[in-house]
């Protein structure tokens, strides 16, 4: 029952990651990159800090709760962890959403499951190991199916469309970025492993486990809230987008910051989801240790899913829709793999 309500919270919060950009559509006056500023300030700053506040020991505080160790590290990643999420881009622009989506995703899912694995001393040719090889592997070919069904979507596109998505189409490029986006964006597991001393002595001080990682999130978030401010603050220079921020007045500006605000603390439901989560699989040591790769195969789901309610998917063939469908059911396949194994 425990492995069954860690899944659910897991799959909540990243129902949430994946409905965050929804809100996108009502910003308005405010080019790309104040908009990722300041749903950012929310998403990496404010809430993960009042998750935080969750977490601090009675009669502690949290400057001796990150003196724990690794904490420094923790950031670290997540300034890794922010290039990811910028080079994440520039792989849709190289290769094309379906391509590069896929490429960027499965590269993310399978380093962010198996580089603590390994950084950890796990082998991943027998038991425990080779189940999380196996679920991983299953994972990505979930993601390889869905990025095919992408791909045939795409073939519905005029020529005009095709060179609009894909204008600067570049496969060694594209592929090297992509492969980059993935590997970086699986830092912020390894920031997560990284702090992982300060959730021990969160625990140890009486913190309920369902909030004790919540610490350790915000220290992660906020080395990728550094990476971004200085892109984000560097392009307002370069395209002179700096005073978009306070061009948009009154109920206007009201508006930009609320649904900033909501995409921000819907981006930042995945990983609270995923720290409560994780406590109710504290029994379950593949699936534990299968986690980051359960939140990645959801959000790729629900992104989906998103898409067709959308309607981003209309007129395709049934073929195609099939296809889609397909490698949605092989991604929650890998999770269900993953939880039979474990409980047999």
């Amino acid at each position: 029952m425990n492995t069954i309500i860690g899944l659910i919270i897991i799959a909540i919060g990243s129902f949430g990651q994946s409905s965050s950009y929804v809100p996108i559509n009502k910003v308005k006056g405010w080019s790309w990159e104040n908009f990722w500023l300041v749903q950012g300030i929310f998403a990496w700053l404010v809430f993960p800090l009042l998750g935080t506040l969750l977490a601090i020991p009675e009669g502690s505080n949290l400057w001796s709760l990150w003196n724990s160790g690794g904490a420094w590290l923790a950031v670290f990643y997540g300034v890794l962890w922010g290039v990811g999420g910028l080079t994440f881009g520039l792989s849709m622009r190289y290769l094309g959403v379906a391509l590069g989506q896929s490429i960027a995703l499965g590269t993310c899912a399978a380093f962010g499951t198996l580089f603590p694995a390994i950084f950890g001393g796990k082998d991943l040719l027998r038991g425990d190991g080779l189940m999380l090889l196996i679920g991983v592997c299953i994972t990505l070919a979930g993601i390889a199916t869905i990025g095919y069904a992408g791909s045939l979507r795409s073939r519905n596109m005029t020529d005009e469309e095709k060179k609009a998505a894909v204008k600067d189409f570049a496969l060694t490029k594209g592929l090297l970025v992509a492969l980059l986006a993935g590997v970086m964006s699986a830092c912020f597991a390894l920031g997560l492993d990284a702090g992982a001393p300060i959730k021990e002595a969160a625990l140890a001080r009486g913190v309920a486990p369902l909030v004790a990682g919540l610490p350790v999130i915000f220290l992660v978030t906020l080395g990728g809230f550094f990476t971004n401010a200085v892109y984000c603050v560097q392009q307002n220079v370069v395209n002179g987008t700096g005073k978009e921020y306070l061009s948009v007045k009154g109920s206007g500006l009201v508006n930009n910051i609320l649904f900033c605000a909501l995409a921000g603390v819907l981006w930042y439901s995945q990983f609270f989801g995923l720290e409560m989560g994780k406590s109710f699989l504290t029994d379950s040591p593949v699936l534990l240790a299968f986690s980051w790769s359960i939140l990645m195969s959801l959000n790729v789901t629900f992104s989906n899913v998103w898409g067709i309610l959308l309607k981003e998917w209309k007129g395709v063939s049934r073929s195609t829709i099939g296809i889609l469908l397909l490698g949605l059911a092989v991604l929650i396949s890998s999770i269900i793999v993953v939880a039979i194994a474990q409980e047999s």
